[in-house]
């Protein structure tokens, strides 16, 4: 195998598996932890889980954007054409920049005010704002699915 193989295929592992680890925490997250902590805790220990929750995950999310970014722009340029690319190629670059852009306002909002709320066990503020993510949560997840769909099947348009 060339060298230029090897590197072309780890940069698309890479972006399959940042994009599994994304879209696929978050699906977890929306239809399986979330759920199953309303059922079973009450708000402060719920409210603390999700806290704890993210700061496990959200690391993961912005090393999953790094390389999405990364090995997004390397294939665009190197196998696509750059900018002349394939127009399902700009819809997979124009919907992952407004999941990150989403996920830009989760971390910097109303995670930043959950974390705050739990520490000073506000439960009525960190339930506001473990709303406000459950929302964002889903609609960047509706992306992430779409991003999928269209990296999949978007060649055969």
């Amino acid at each position: 195998m060339s060298s230029e193989l090897f590197i072309r295929l780890a940069a698309q592992t890479l972006h399959v598996l940042s994009a599994v680890v994304w879209v696929g925490g978050m699906f977890f997250a929306y239809f399986a932890l979330r759920p199953a902590a309303a059922a079973v805790l009450e708000p402060p220990q719920r409210l603390s889980l999700w806290s704890r929750t993210f700061s496990l995950f959200f690391p993961w999310v912005w090393a999953s954007m790094g390389i999405l970014l990364v090995t997004g722009f390397w294939m665009m340029f190197t196998s696509f054409g750059g900018w002349q690319a394939p127009p399902y190629v700009h819809m997979m670059l124009g919907t992952g920049i407004l999941m990150m852009l989403v996920y830009l306002h989760v971390y910097f909002g109303p995670y930043r005010r959950l974390r705050r709320a739990v520490e000073a066990q506000d439960w009525q503020q960190g339930g506001r704002s473990l709303s406000q993510i459950r929302w964002l949560v889903g609609a960047n997840l509706l992306l992430g699915l779409f991003v999928i769909v269209i990296g999949s099947g978007g060649r055969f348009l």
